[in-house]
C-alpha cells in the first residue's frame, strides 16, 4: 500500500515547526527518523494530511555538557550517540544501549527524541533514561516544560507529550565517576526488539550499595522502574543472595504480553535473568 496524499513541510527553526503544528493540529504528524511513522502511513494506520520534517532543525541536534548535566538534542541520531566521545567517557550506558538498537541503517537515521516520543514499550531508550534519572524538555508555542523520564511514559504509545508540543532536549545528570552501568538485553536475533531487558546504574558505598536504579524494557505497557528491588538493595552488600532477591522483586512488577517472543512466564523469567546479569556487570564496572 501507499500513504494517502499529504503536504510535506520542512521548517528551518523550532518556532516555525511549532507554528505549523499549531496551524494544522490533529492533521499534522512530526517526522524524526521515520522508522515508526512511515510504515504506519504505508499501511494507512496513520493518515496525516501534513508531515512536518524536523530534520533541518540544527537547534535540536548535538551533545554537550552543561551545569553538571549531559544535554542531548532530540534529533541526535543513534549513530551520533554511539560515536560521541563525551558519552563514551561520561555516560557509556547510552552508548551500550544504542549499539544494541536495530542495525546500522536504522541507527544512522533513528533519533533519540523520536524513540522516546513514540512511547513504544519495546524501545530501548525509555529504560535507559529511567536508569539515568533523565528529564525531557517539551516545547510548545506557550513555552517549554521539563518532565522526568520516570513520569513521562503513561501507557503503550501514550506519553505526557501534549498536542502542539515537540521534545527538544534530553537532560541527564552527569553520572559520578565510578558509577557502574549495564544494559542487558535478550533478543531473538540481531536488531530485534527485546524479549526482555534491564538497564542498571549502580554506585557502591562502603562495601554496600550506595545508590541503584533498575529499569525494565518490554515487560509491561511502558518501560518500568523496579523500585522494590532498588529499595531492597540499598545499603546491602551486593552478594549472590541479594542479587537473586532483587531479580525476584523485579520479576514481581512485570506484566508482559505473550507474543512470538515468548509467553508471559518466559518473558517474566527473562526479565529476572537480565536484571541479574545487569547487576553483576554494573557491579564489576563500579568503583569499589
Amino acid at each position: 500500500m501507499i500513504p494517502r496524499p499529504f503536504e510535506y513541510h520542512v521548517p528551518r527553526t523550532l518556532p516555525e515547526a511549532l507554528a505549523l503544528l499549531g496551524e494544522y493540529g490533529d492533521e499534522a504528524k512530526l517526522l524524526a527518523g521515520g522508522h515508526s511513522l512511515l510504515p504506519m502511513m504505508k499501511l494507512r494506520f496513520a493518515e496525516p494530511g501534513h508531515l512536518i520534517d524536523l530534520g533541518k532543525l540544527a537547534e535540536l541536534k548535538g551533545i554537550r555538557e552543561a551545569d553538571d548535566e549531559i544535554r542531548i538534542g532530540a534529533m541526535t541520531t543513534e549513530n551520533e550517540l554511539i560515536w560521541s566521545e563525551l558519552l563514551q567517557t561520561r555516560c557509556p550506558l547510552i552508548v551500550e544501549g544504542a549499539r544494541q538498537i536495530s542495525d546500522p541503517q536504522v541507527r544512522y537515521r533513528g533519533t533519540l527524541g523520536g524513540d522516546l516520543s513514540h512511547g513504544d514499550p519495546g524501545n530501548d531508550h525509555p529504560a535507559l533514561m529511567m536508569a539515568l534519572g533523565a528529564s525531557f524538555v517539551l516545547a510548545g508555542e506557550q513555552g517549554e516544560r521539563v518532565v522526568s523520564a520516570a513520569s513521562f511514559f503513561v501507557s503503550t504509545y501514550t506519553t505526557l507529550l501534549e498536542p502542539g508540543e515537540i521534545m527538544t532536549e534530553i537532560r541527564i545528570p552527569t553520572p559520578p565517576a565510578g558509577t557502574g552501568y549495564c544494559y542487558a538485553k535478550l533478543k531473538r536475533k540481531t536488531g530485534d526488539f527485546a524479549t526482555a531487558a534491564a538497564a542498571v546504574t549502580l554506585r557502591i558505598g562502603t562495601a554496600a550499595v550506595g545508590e541503584v536504579r533498575i529499569a525494565l524494557t518490554n515487560v509491561a505497557e511502558t518501560a518500568i522502574r523496579a523500585t522494590a528491588a532498588e529499595q531492597y538493595l540499598q545499603g546491602k552488600p551486593l552478594d549472590e543472595p541479594a542479587i537473586a532477591e532483587a531479580a525476584r522483586l523485579a520479576m514481581a512488577v512485570c506484566a508482559p504480553v505473550a507474543d512470538l517472543r515468548g509467553d508471559v512466564e518466559y518473558k517474566t523469567a527473562m526479565a529476572g535473568e537480565m536484571t541479574r546479569r545487569a547487576l553483576i556487570t554494573a557491579y564489576a564496572r563500579a568503583a569499589h
